[in-house]
């Protein structure tokens, strides 16, 4: 069995495990237990009370951080005409067809997310089997496919994250890094947990969010009271 790091060990003291803290508290704790010489990623996991295995329960879903996730994304978008012009006009770092489907094929995956126009997903579709195991496959649900390319384009640019329930019914997303501003950090993670109480499924049954923890890519699981979005 590994060894915990001494560095670990010690943040570990800091949190204790059978509290639920304040969002304000934990991302306080969060701060004050890292030790890592980076500027970590700080996500939220969110246990929902869902069943994965049924169709009206599969979350899935985008929205924009009110401060962004401060990572910058690079978007590829598969667009003709026009919308190929605005797609560059909003700031899309690659804009084209064929072209890049030939790319992607090869192996080339200088993108975070994709963007495509209706129109183009019959082309895009023919790439399921490479950019569906990465999860970079557009999906009208996250906003990505779509003929509003400008504002697809510009959520992302401003710090959209996808939300996706995963088969243990668990929600990971990112809410900023360590170096934000605590308030920041605290309104983006009030941000997700309000919009996962928005999309709740009429039959979810019993409790919704059961449990729900905070960390720093390097730190300790922080529990969060979220009782106030029960």
């Amino acid at each position: 069995m590994a060894k915990t790091g001494k560095k670990h060990q010690e943040a570990l003291k800091l949190v204790d495990r059978s509290k639920a803290y304040d969002i304000k508290e934990a991302v306080a704790l969060a701060k004050e237990a890292s030790k890592a010489n980076f500027d970590e990623t700080v996500e939220a996991a969110f246990r929902l009370g869902v069943d994965p295995k049924k169709a009206d329960q599969q979350l899935r879903g985008a929205m924009v951080l009110p401060h962004g996730t401060g990572k910058t994304q690079r978007v590829l978008v598969f667009a003709k005409g026009d919308k190929a012009k605005e797609a560059e006009a909003a700031g899309a770092d690659y804009v084209g067809e064929e072209e890049y489907i030939n790319k992607i094929n090869q192996g080339w995956f200088e993108f975070d997310v994709i963007v495509a126009t209706p129109d183009m997903m019959a082309e895009v579709g023919k790439l399921g089997r490479v950019l569906g195991p990465k999860g970079l496959m557009p999906n009208p649900k996250t906003g990505t496919v779509t003929f509003d390319v400008e504002k697809a384009v510009k959520d992302v640019k401003a710090g959209q994250v996808e939300y996706r329930v995963d088969k243990s019914a668990n929600v990971h997303v990112p809410i900023g890094k360590l170096s934000f501003e605590d308030d920041k950090l605290v309104d983006n993670f009030a941000a997700l947990a309000e919009q996962l109480v928005k999309v709740k499924p009429q039959s979810a049954k019993g409790t919704y969010m059961k449990n729900v923890s905070i960390a720093s890519t390097m730190g300790p699981g922080i529990k969060v009271d979220v009782s106030n979005y029960r």
